[in-house]
């Protein structure tokens, strides 16, 4: 399979381009910084494109078979997200490639709750709640988009570097907890989501999530 990874050199990024190669498929790692480029694999090809230009992404994917994104905006420049999504969205139909995008818990519900995880303290502290806002607008920019077949998938709460177990539970719309109330995975086994997801498609036009 042809996967294109958008956001390549970043922290969950890296690791869906590592999955990927593990898998024995052909990775296309697009990075917005040219100086970038030398942190990423020699397996795979790199492309500099910006996420937030349609035309820029409907280049980069060109013949592929899907298109993942990780991009995320800079602390301050939060508000981009919903701009950049638009673009990837648009490109994506422009190309006919699928599309899965890494996004936020923020919209998720709080079991138990008429909360989302947005407005729950507990989960979301003052200090993210502008990355968590922004994540709630990404989706619903891709609830109102028909032209792309496009899959977005929520994180649980906590999303960490840690080990790739390759054991994942799945959900729809509420926030995933274990026994004792914790809601994490880890950025390798996020990335075994994804990369399952790519290969056997079962979310079309709607969101998912994952936890332990």
């Amino acid at each position: 399979m042809r996967v294109t990874v958008f956001g390549a050199a970043g922290n969950v990024g890296s690791r869906v381009v590592a999955e990927a190669l593990a898998r024995g498929h052909e990775v296309t790692a697009v990075v917005r910084n040219p100086s970038r480029a030398g942190q990423l694999p020699s397996a795979v090809t790199v492309r500099v494109a910006d996420a937030a230009n349609a035309s820029d992404v409907a280049e980069s994917i060109a013949g592929q078979d899907v298109l993942i994104s990780a991009t995320r905006p800079v602390p301050g420049s939060e508000a981009e997200l919903a701009g950049t999504t638009r673009a990837l969205l648009a490109g994506a139909a422009r190309s006919g490639v699928r599309l899965v995008l890494v996004g936020g818990a923020g919209s998720l519900t709080v079991p138990g709750t008429d909360r989302t995880v947005l407005d729950d303290p507990d989960f979301v502290p003052p200090a993210w709640r502008p990355i968590a806002q922004a994540c709630t607008d990404q989706l619903a920019v891709c609830r109102t988009e028909t032209d792309a077949d496009w899959t977005y998938l929520s994180p649980p709460a906590r999303l960490e570097p840690g080990e790739r177990t390759g054991a994942y539970r799945l959900g729809a719309d509420e926030l995933l907890l274990d026994p004792e109330g914790n809601s994490a995975i880890s950025m390798e086994d996020l990335a075994v989501a994804l990369l399952d997801e790519a290969e056997r498609p079962r979310h079309h036009r709607t969101r998912f999530t994952v936890a332990y």
